[in-house]
């Protein structure tokens, strides 16, 4: 990096980064998990637990190099766009798995999910993450976006406010996420999580998390996305095996792949707190707060049903779009 671009990132509310790769490993057919270091990530911080926290990572661009982001402002976002398409790199987001060591020795953990077929189409399965994480290796450069400390930087959604029971929902690409939050909870916390990864192979043993929260793992092996998923959580709120015809849609739902929508936020724009109240006493959902992410229509498919049928209020309900089977996505 050049004098400028330290000076520059530097002056940043975030940490924008060169780093290297200390690390990369393939820990089941579906994760490679890299560790990544250096010298800026001595600053790294949030205010509070890790839960969902979000980061960027810039990939270098086909000839192996990584874009400069040396301008002396806060628009790192409109230099990288100004870059032409095929020398910037892509960048893609990613939920931060966990944090180890301190000071100029912080390094950041990530999972990346990787896909070696190319019948699935969409990011991140078969997108510019996929490919590098496949070849990743030790020495490898990356660029990343991640929060300063002491400074505001957003990108943790789990806001559970006075919620008594909690329910957590995902596909592959939420699994970092919901385990961050399990992580973090409180040690009296009561719920359910349902994770949904594509192999038996890639379920994971060693999560952490309070007694009174019940995990349970969904391999798809070779099934249709979201569907085991979304009846296992239909079965655990309504206390009964739902119908076939009685499950949302996984396929058939035209979803804005950016779609994100949580008790305070609306990427649609919608003034979110205004539309919702706090749930009825006498309510079979009283006291729940669910967090819902991974590919869009399977995520949208649940939260429509929790919603519209079973008469959840929006404020109990986060759902985010981590991705969009077909659409490559651009951040």
């Amino acid at each position: 990096m050049t004098v400028d671009q330290n000076e520059y990132v530097a002056a940043l509310p975030m940490i924008l980064s060169e780093v290297e790769v200390l690390r990369a490993e393939r820990v089941s057919a579906s994760f490679v998990r890299i560790e990544i270091g250096g010298s800026a990530l001595a600053e790294f911080g949030v205010d509070g637990p890790l839960l969902d926290q979000r980061m960027k990572i810039v990939f270098p661009n086909p000839a192996g190099n990584l874009p400069s982001f040396a301008r002396m402002d806060d628009s790192w976002w409109a230099t990288w766009l100004e870059i032409p398409e095929d020398e910037r790199g892509s960048m893609r987001t990613y939920t931060i798995r966990d944090v180890v060591g301190a000071g100029d020795n912080t390094r950041l953990v990530v999972d990346i999910v990787v896909h070696e077929d190319d019948h699935v189409g969409g990011d991140p399965l078969d997108g510019a993450g996929n490919r590098w994480a496949l070849q990743a290796t030790a020495g490898d450069r990356l660029i990343v976006l991640a929060p300063r400390r002491g400074h505001e930087f957003g990108g943790i959604e789990w806001s559970p406010g006075p919620a008594t029971r909690l329910l957590l929902v995902g596909d592959e690409t939420a699994v970092p996420a919901i385990r961050g939050i399990l992580r973090d909870l409180p040690a009296d916390a009561i719920g359910a999580a349902f994770l949904e990864v594509p192999l038996d192979a890639d379920v994971q043993d060693d999560v952490v998390s309070p007694a009174g929260v019940q995990i349970t793992w969904l391999p798809r092996n070779g099934g249709t996305r979201g569907v085991d998923l979304h009846a296992a959580v239909l079965a655990h709120l309504t206390g009964a095996a739902p119908a076939a015809d009685a499950l949302p849609s996984v396929e058939d739902a035209e979803v804005d792949p950016s779609l994100w929508e949580t008790p305070v936020y609306s990427s649609a724009g919608e003034d979110v707190l205004a539309s919702t109240s706090v749930p009825t006493a006498g309510s079979p959902y009283a006291g729940l707060y669910a967090w819902i992410a991974g590919e869009s229509k399977v995520v949208t498919g649940l939260r429509r049903k929790l919603v519209n049928d079973l008469g959840l209020d929006r404020g109990q309900v986060a759902f985010m779009g981590y991705w969009r089977e077909g659409v490559a996505m651009r951040s």
